[in-house]
């Protein structure tokens, strides 16, 4: 879900000001390579998930593109790049803030100097603000999505999503399916990031302060220097 132009678009703009000489681009948690086609209009791009079956349609789409099947906590690649990206929150689904700190530690790993490194998440405010309103409901073609996000406590939430897939008439199958998701402070995030890398920004994409009641929040993160 989200707007993939967008977003591609976003953090296109943000690699091109802090460097604008990129040319090699990871992206993890890839997923089916919804991003990944965008990003090659512009630069080397390589895939990476640990999805199989994702992987699978990333390739049938995109069969000229490097993917790798790899925990993005503890990936190791044969190649340095110039920009890695992390999008559509994926972050969040890393459950143990430790986890978050891997990830930190294994892109770092896998910049140039002076590469850089940008991922997005939703913040404390935005899953809150979810958990105290109501579900909602998304029309996809001839199938109908309700999604209630539960939770809260000690920054743990779980998105509760049911699909009900039209099969003929008014006959429809439900699949349902609960996704957790784990959100920390911007300051919390910041401060890790800084053992990591040298010049850490936030952004909030819709132009407001960013903070932890942002909608979403970006992050750009500097690699050292060798």
């Amino acid at each position: 879900m989200g707007d993939r132009t967008a977003a591609a678009n976003y953090i296109g703009s943000l690699i091109e000001c802090y460097y604008p000489d990129a040319k090699t681009l990871l992206e993890i948690a890839c997923g089916t390579g919804g991003l990944l086609g965008r990003f090659s209009e512009s630069y080397d791009v390589s895939g990476l998930d640990r999805s199989r079956p994702m992987l699978a349609i990333a390739k049938r789409k995109l069969p000229h593109i490097r993917l790798h099947r790899q925990d993005m906590t503890n990936f190791s690649v044969d190649c340095r790049f110039d920009a890695i990206v992390c999008a559509f929150d994926s972050l969040n689904h890393l459950r143990r803030f430790s986890d978050w700190k891997k990830t930190f530690r294994c892109v770092a790993r896998h910049l140039n100097a002076g590469g850089v490194f940008v991922f997005d998440v939703n913040t404390l405010g935005k899953l809150q603000r979810l958990v105290e309103g109501p579900a909602w409901v998304k029309q996809f073609g001839r199938d109908l999505v309700i999604i209630k996000v539960d939770g809260g406590r000690n920054g743990m939430f779980a998105w509760d999503v049911k699909v009900f897939q039209q099969r003929k008439g008014n006959d429809y199958k439900l699949i349902g399916e609960t996704i957790a998701e784990s959100a920390f402070s911007m300051r919390r995030i910041r401060a890790s990031l800084q053992d990591y890398f040298t010049d850490v920004e936030v952004f909030d994409p819709e132009g407001a302060r960013p903070s932890d009641r942002s909608e979403r929040l970006y992050f750009v993160c500097k690699a050292r220097s060798i």
